[in-house]
């Protein structure tokens, strides 16, 4: 039977958003599970709830790299989950170019209210009627953000989590722009349903543990299960290799573009 590993880990949460642990916190339980990367990745600033305040974007930027000197041996990166809400396909991106994190990834989220707020109110869906009412618009929304933001948005996560909305459909967004589809492993999408839809589309993959407490950074075997009971190949998955693989020569291959330029 084949085991697995992860290589890197590129959707965690620290106390900056709605995480338990600091930045530190999580290099250091990426350090433990033996990856060879680590995302901070809080929500956007436009989340009312929990999304990081922009100011603090630099303070962060400046505690990466520090930890990049005191922790060589793995690579650090700032990232920022994005919220998607508004129809006009505009994220809540930090407005200052300084403040600008290494990669964005972006996500349908309780607590972004956009341009219109009335609008997201009513968004999301419940009962069956709510789901069949909400289903064209959470799609427009969705797929509206990915391809205006074409090679900014590196991953989408959890995509149809939240609402109702029509997998195949940001899939084609995702194939068209190269932004890559997220089987989240702390939540349920995709599901082992979408991904047995999606995995001939021909579209990337990744595995996201959405980590919000330090001893979850790296885990991934409940999203590798709902993979491989859609059928998927892992190979498909970007960031996960079988133990047999060496971890160096592996991640050279595997490594997006522009991950290795960061």
């Amino acid at each position: 039977m084949t085991t697995y590993r992860m290589l890197w880990d590129l959707h965690t949460h620290t106390t900056y958003s709605h995480g338990t642990g600091s930045i530190e916190d999580n290099v250091r339980a990426a350090r433990e599970a033996g990856l060879a990367a680590i995302g901070i990745s809080d929500h956007g600033p436009d989340h009312k709830l929990y999304g990081v305040k922009e100011k603090l974007l630099p303070e962060m930027k400046e505690e990466v790299r520090r930890l990049r000197a005191k922790y060589p041996d793995i690579k650090i990166l700032l990232g920022l989950e994005c919220n998607i809400i508004n129809s006009s396909g505009r994220i809540d991106l930090p407005k200052d170019s300084a403040a600008m994190p290494d990669y964005i990834m972006a996500g349908y989220h309780y607590g972004g209210v956009g341009e219109n707020p009335l609008a997201a109110l009513a968004l999301h869906g419940g009962n069956k009627l709510k789901l069949s009412l909400c289903h064209g618009p959470n799609t427009r929304r969705m797929v509206n953000s990915i391809r205006q933001n074409a090679g900014i948005i590196r991953i989408v996560t959890h995509p149809a989590d939240k609402g109702a909305m029509d997998i195949m459909a940001i899939g084609q967004a995702c194939l068209e722009t190269g932004a890559l589809m997220e089987i989240n492993d702390s939540h349920r999408a995709l599901t082992a349903e979408h991904i047995t839809r999606l995995k001939d589309l021909g579209v990337g993959f990744v595995i996201g543990s959405d980590a919000h407490r330090p001893e979850n950074v790296g885990k991934f075997q409940r999203a590798l299960d709902r993979a491989l009971e859609a059928g998927l190949d892992p190979s498909r998955i970007i960031n996960i290799v079988p133990d047999t693989e060496p971890v160096e020569e592996t991640q050279k291959r595997r490594m997006p573009q522009w991950m290795q330029l960061l």
